[in-house]
């Protein structure tokens, strides 16, 4: 996956668009990008391109507004002020249509990367914030407080609804990336897709750390369910796989399986079997940058009362830490060489 560290901020414009209003509200004029409104927007932008559900998208064959109108701002032939007025107008139409989606101000910005120049459409819902209210009440001062629903997401919150969209070119293998998260009205009436499908006209296609990660999870999901009260061997299974998508390019799930569970075929085939139902193919390329920041701290949640935080470094240290096997399908877990602890 290009995971994208460099960002600069060229250009940006936001727009009101409220439900309770007939009509979206449309900038006139550019964002002034002092210092701390280029911060805010920068947190944003980088937040989102660091986003686990980030994900790789190409537009669909048929014409589309979103996907004209951006190549339009990135090939030069228009404006970002010109061509963010009908990207406002057009999720304004689709909201005013569906009922339910949130409020929010629409950001449009214009990003340069180390992977070339971006357009941004982020869809910034409104949050719930309280303010104070003074009143005059018979020549006395009365204090309340009162619930404001027009504040944009803090800059450590996350963005909902975003996409950033490439130039395109022939044998491209994504033309942007996207996030589509939905609150729960929004999933209860309407499905999760008016934002990739209605707006942006896109598809999601699969990436090394998407298919890296659901690998994991399944390999995870597998460990716990079939597992559930032989901790030795779940130990064997997640050293194993942990040793493998760190030191491998790609990982053949038979072979691995065979490495696995030896002379056990019952085992074997089951993990294959899970494995390839969870959508992952029988040989998996490695995202190596998505496996070492998950595997930089380890997380064991032992039985029902201990949970241990351990970073990888302490995890693959047996001098530090060490699993003992009982021969009964228990596990003994020693810390060693304790000089100093807190207890919080």
């Amino acid at each position: 996956m290009e995971y994208i560290k460099e960002i600069h901020i060229n250009e940006a414009i936001i727009h009101i668009l409220d439900n309770s209003s007939e009509e979206p509200v449309i900038n006139e004029q550019y964002l002034e990008l002092n210092e701390d409104t280029y911060k805010f927007l920068l947190r944003h932008v980088d937040r989102c391109l660091k986003d686990e559900e980030l994900k790789y998208a190409v537009f669909n064959q048929e014409r589309n507004i979103v996907k004209d109108l951006s190549q339009e701002y990135l090939g030069g032939q228009n404006s970002l002020l010109e061509i963010s007025k009908e990207l406002a107008r057009q999720m304004f139409i689709l909201m005013k249509s569906r009922g339910n989606i949130a409020s929010g101000d629409l950001l449009i910005v214009s990003i340069a990367t180390e992977y070339g120049p971006m357009l941004g459409i982020m869809k910034m819902d409104y949050i719930k914030n309280y303010t104070h209210a003074i009143e005059f009440v018979d020549n006395k001062i009365g204090i309340n407080i009162v619930p404001q629903f027009t504040g944009l997401p803090a800059s450590s919150q996350k963005i909902q609804k975003c996409a950033f969209i490439k130039p395109l070119q022939e044998g491209q293998d994504f033309n942007l990336l996207v996030i589509d998260k939905s609150n729960n009205k929004e999933k209860d009436e309407y499905g999760s897709n008016y934002f990739i499908s209605n707006y942006l006209g896109c598809t999601i296609i699969n990436n090394k750390r998407d298919i890296t990660k659901a690998f994991y999870n399944a390999a995870e999901t597998w460990t716990r369910n079939k597992l559930n009260e032989d901790a030795s061997t779940q130990e064997i299974v997640r050293s194993t796989i942990q040793k493998k998508l760190k030191q491998e390019d790609s990982i053949d799930v038979k072979a691995l399986s065979e490495d696995l569970f030896k002379d056990q075929y019952e085992a074997q085939q089951d993990f294959v079997q899970f494995v390839s139902a969870s959508g992952i193919d029988e040989t998996i390329a490695i995202d190596k940058e998505w496996v070492a920041k998950k595997l930089k701290r380890v997380r064991l949640k032992i039985d029902s009362d201990i949970d241990l935080y351990i970073n990888e470094e302490t995890y693959d240290d047996p001098n530090r830490l060490e699993f003992q096997r009982n021969g009964d399908g228990s596990i003994n877990i020693i810390i060693k060489h304790i000089i100093n602890y807190i207890q919080k």
